[in-house]
């Protein structure tokens, strides 16, 4: 019997991958069996419960995430195994780049699409599936408007998901712009065909679930525990800022979308895993990159960006301390060193324009900070933002910062390090030290937006030289971590050493 492959469709969710040979079916179980970074520190793994690895396919029912096509024919390939597709597996739509402007030109925007977000919104309508990385201030939901009225106009009902209530108010407020409608109850639209009141239904905490309105925008927190009934009227998804996601919610939700034909996924950036890439291409669709940071700043379509690397020195008593210590007691050592936060203040109070200083730990950072710098502020607005902060708070705290200049802002990395627009912001301090990429290059994003008042976005990066001799600190090979990321994404930097004990 002949070597073969066959996929067929199971639904909107799953293929069925069929092997004539059992040992063919093992090669592929294991091409698609990943560890995940970091399985060795999970309390599953010590207590022997899980074996650290992720398996794509499902060597039971032959099931694999219908988004992974292009990885099992490049399993054949390699392996020249014949690989046969169902008739109704690669189906694509026909529609054009020229249909495209054509269309968009109905919708009488304020702005003009850019080459780049009109390429993502063509791939998405012909290929249905699409995972879109597209960095920070690219105009992600100018590309998610555009699909959503596309598709909106063929009678198809749509679900947006976003990771947080503050990006909920935003991607509505953003939909309303576009449209040139208002959230009133009477609608100032040109276009008759969309106005935001009647068309996007808005759901997080305290809002109501049920809606016979075509667009729901919502949190995935809000609707990841509804059962798939719920999920049945969704002719087409839209994952934003999909890259943060848990993992188990953002399957519980995607799987339930049986017979949801277009998926769309957005991110800035990926985390570098294999397992994150290929878990969210194979819910969403293949990765298309869109365009490039440094693509954006020179087309002056984001504004010039420097990083100061401020790397602190301690003397040779706080050395000693930190030498033996664990991961989280030389974190604690780093937010509770009194000259550390003055430091970080008098950097804030000595910057003019708005300013954006991200941290970790509210309670043990976050509040001493916004302390510190209140009592030193004098007419300054100071303002201190973390995850019980209400989403009105947010939102109007975000409007000032939009209209006014010399405004600090003490924020959370959860709360403001993704989606959140401000236009008008100049600095951005790393209180906290972090190694993620995607922590890294989304709270960079948030400096990137262009301003009339903006010359240039500065990020000042502070890490923490606490060395022993060639024994290098924790928190010392995080910042190193993040010299490869800038290096990588060619990001113009400067290091500075400074005497902590001095510059206090």
């Amino acid at each position: 019997m002949a070597d073969n492959i066959y996929v067929s469709k199971v639904d909107e969710v799953y293929l069925k991958v069929d092997c004539s040979d059992s040992g063919i079916e093992r090669e592929l179980a294991e091409y698609f069996t990943f560890y995940v970074p970091g399985y060795q520190f999970t309390p599953q793994y010590k207590s022997k419960l899980w074996d650290g690895k992720i398996r794509l396919y499902n060597r039971t029912n032959h099931s694999l995430y219908y988004g992974l096509t292009g990885y099992i024919a490049k399993f054949a390939k390699e392996r020249e195994y014949p690989l046969y597709f169902g008739e109704d597996v690669l189906l694509t739509d026909n529609f054009s780049i020229e249909e495209a402007k054509e269309f968009i030109k109905t919708l009488n925007l304020k702005l003009e699409p850019r080459d780049y977000q009109i390429d993502a919104f063509v791939h998405a309508i012909r290929n249905r599936r699409l995972l879109c990385l597209s960095p920070t201030a690219s105009g992600k939901s100018l590309i998610a408007y555009l699909i959503c009225r596309y598709l909106l106009r063929h009678n198809k009902s749509g679900l947006i998901l976003v990771p947080t209530t503050s990006l909920v108010e935003q991607l509505y407020s953003d939909f309303s712009n576009y449209s040139n409608d208002t959230d009133s109850n009477i609608s100032r639209s040109n276009d008759d065909e969309f106005q935001i009141k009647a068309a996007v239904h808005k759901i997080y905490s305290g809002h109501e679930k049920n809606t016979d309105k075509p667009i729901v925008i919502s949190t995935w927190q809000s609707l990841y525990k509804f059962p798939e009934s719920y999920f049945s009227r969704f002719d087409f998804v839209i994952g934003d800022e999909c890259h943060l996601y848990k993992a188990k919610s953002l399957t519980s939700i995607m799987t339930k979308l049986k017979r949801t034909k277009y998926r769309i996924g957005m991110t800035g950036t990926l985390d570098g895993t294999k397992t994150h890439r290929l878990v969210l291409e194979g819910l969403f669709g293949p990765v298309r990159k869109v365009v490039t940071t440094n693509q954006l700043i020179e087309r002056k379509e984001l504004s010039n960006f420097q990083i100061k690397c401020l790397v602190l020195k301690y003397n040779s008593e706080s050395v000693k301390k930190v030498r033996n210590l664990a991961y989280i007691d030389e974190i604690k050592f780093l937010i509770s060193h009194d000259a550390r936060n003055r430091f970080i203040r008098n950097l804030a109070l000595s910057l003019n324009e708005n300013t954006l200083i991200l941290f970790q730990f509210v309670e043990d950072h976050g509040k001493i900070l916004h302390k510190l710098i209140e009592e030193k502020a004098n007419e300054r607005k100071v303002y201190f933002v973390y995850g019980k902060t209400e989403t009105e708070t947010r939102e109007e705290i975000r409007s000032i910062m939009e209209r006014e200049s010399g405004s600090i802002v003490v924020a959370s990395y959860g709360v403001f390090s993704t989606g959140i627009n401000i236009r008008n912001l100049h600095n951005i301090i790393f209180a906290s030290p972090s190694k993620s990429r995607v922590r890294n290059l989304q709270s960079i994003g948030r400096g990137l937006r262009t301003h009339d008042s903006k010359k240039v976005a500065t990020l000042y990066d502070i890490a923490d030289d606490l060395k022993s001799g060639k024994k290098m600190n924790y928190t010392y090979k995080h910042y190193m971590d993040r010299l490869a990321i800038y290096k990588d994404e060619k990001f113009p930097f400067k290091v500075y050493s400074i005497d902590l004990e001095s510059s206090t």
